[in-house]
C-alpha cells in the first residue's frame, strides 16, 4: 500500500538537453518551427484532399488520414516538450499525465504504422490489378481499413500503457527524454522490469515486423508488375506513386525499430532521445514534403488553391 501511495504521488520531470539556457532556447525555437511546419504541411494535405474532387480517390483518402494522424501524433508530444524546454526541465507532469501522453503517442504511432501497410496494399491493388481497382477498393473497405488501423493502435497502446504504469516508481523521477517514452519511463521503475522489457520487445517486434513484412511483399509484386509495363512513361508514373511511400516507410520503421527493437542492455538514453527527435518532429515534416514534391496531382491541386488567393 505504501508503494502504491508513493507511485500515485510521483511527479516526473524531463532532463534538459543542455544546462545552458541559451542552448535550450535555440532548441525550443527549432522544435517550435518544426512543430508549426508539421502542422501546416499536414493540415494543407488534409484540406487539399477534402476540397478537391479530383483527389477523392482511395490513395488520397489514406494520405489525408495519414496527415491527420501525424497532426495528432506530433501534438501529443510537442506542447509538453516545448514547455519543458522553456522551463529548463522544471515543468512537472503527474503519473496520470505521463500515462495519458504515452497512451496517445503509442496509439497514434501504432495506427500510423498500420496505415502505412494499408497504403502499400492500396498501391499493390492499383498497380497489379488496375482493372479491378475500383471494384476491390470500395469506399466502404477504405473506411473499414482506416478505422481498423485506429482500432489496432488502440489495442496495442492500452495494454502496453497499463503494463508499464503497473510498475512502482519511487524516488528517481527524472526522465532522460523529452516525453514519456516507454523505455525511458521503464528505466525509472524501482522493481525488476525484465518481464516488462521482454513483453515490450515481443509486442514491438510483432507490431513492426508484421506490417513491414506485408509492405515488403506488396512491393515485391509491385516491382514485378512495373517491370512488365511496356511504356517508359507508364513505368515512371508507377514508380513515382510508390517511391514517396517507400521513403516515408523507411523513415518511420527505421527509427522506431532502432528504439524499440534494440536490446535493453545496449539502450542509450541520449541516442534514444536524438533518434526520437527524428520520428516525432522531423518525419511529420518530411511526410507532406515528400508526397507533395513527388506527386503531380497534389502539386497541381496546391497551385490551384494558391491561385484562388
Amino acid at each position: 500500500m505504501e508503494g502504491i501511495n508513493k507511485t500515485t504521488k510521483i511527479q516526473f520531470f524531463f532532463r534538459p538537453f543542455s544546462l545552458d539556457p541559451e542552448i535550450q532556447l535555440v532548441i525550443f525555437v527549432a522544435f517550435l518551427v518544426m512543430y508549426l511546419t508539421s502542422l501546416s504541411g499536414n493540415a494543407t494535405i488534409a484540406v487539399l484532399v477534402q476540397i478537391n474532387n479530383s483527389l477523392h480517390t482511395p490513395m488520397y483518402f489514406f494520405l489525408a488520414n495519414l496527415a491527420v494522424l501525424e497532426i495528432f501524433y506530433t501534438s501529443s508530444i510537442a506542447p509538453l516538450a516545448l514547455a519543458n524546454l522553456l522551463s529548463m526541465g522544471k515543468t512537472p507532469v503527474s503519473i496520470t499525465g505521463c500515462g495519458t501522453q504515452m497512451f496517445f503517442f503509442v496509439f497514434l504511432g501504432g495506427a500510423d504504422c498500420v496505415l502505412l501497410a494499408v497504403m502499400a496494399y492500396d498501391r499493390f491493388i492499383a498497380i497489379c490489378y488496375p482493372l479491378r481497382y475500383t471494384l476491390i477498393m470500395r469506399w466502404s473497405l477504405c473506411v473499414e481499413l482506416a478505422v481498423g488501423s485506429l482500432v489496432l493502435g488502440f489495442l496495442l497502446s492500452l495494454p502496453l500503457t497499463i503494463l508499464i504504469f503497473g510498475l512502482p516508481f519511487c524516488h528517481n523521477n527524472e526522465i532522460y527524454h523529452f516525453y514519456c517514452d516507454m523505455p525511458a519511463v521503464m528505466h525509472l521503475a524501482c522493481a525488476n522490469t525484465h518481464i516488462h522489457e521482454t513483453a515490450l520487445y515481443v509486442i514491438s517486434f510483432i507490431v513492426l515486423s508484421v506490417p513491414l513484412t506485408l509492405i515488403s511483399i506488396s512491393y515485391i509484386f509491385i516491382v514485378i508488375a512495373i517491370l512488365r509495363i511496356q511504356s517508359k512513361e507508364g513505368r515512371h508514373r508507377a514508380f513515382s506513386t510508390c517511391s514517396s511511400h517507400i521513403l516515408v516507410v523507411l523513415l518511420q520503421y527505421g527509427c522506431t525499430s532502432f528504439i524499440y527493437l534494440s536490446p535493453s542492455s545496449s539502450y542509450s538514453p541520449e541516442m534514444g532521445r536524438m533518434v526520437s527527435v527524428v520520428y516525432t518532429f522531423i518525419t511529420p515534416i518530411l511526410n507532406p514534403l515528400i508526397y507533395s514534391m513527388r506527386n503531380k496531382e497534389l502539386k497541381d491541386a496546391l497551385k490551384k488553391a494558391l491561385k484562388k488567393f
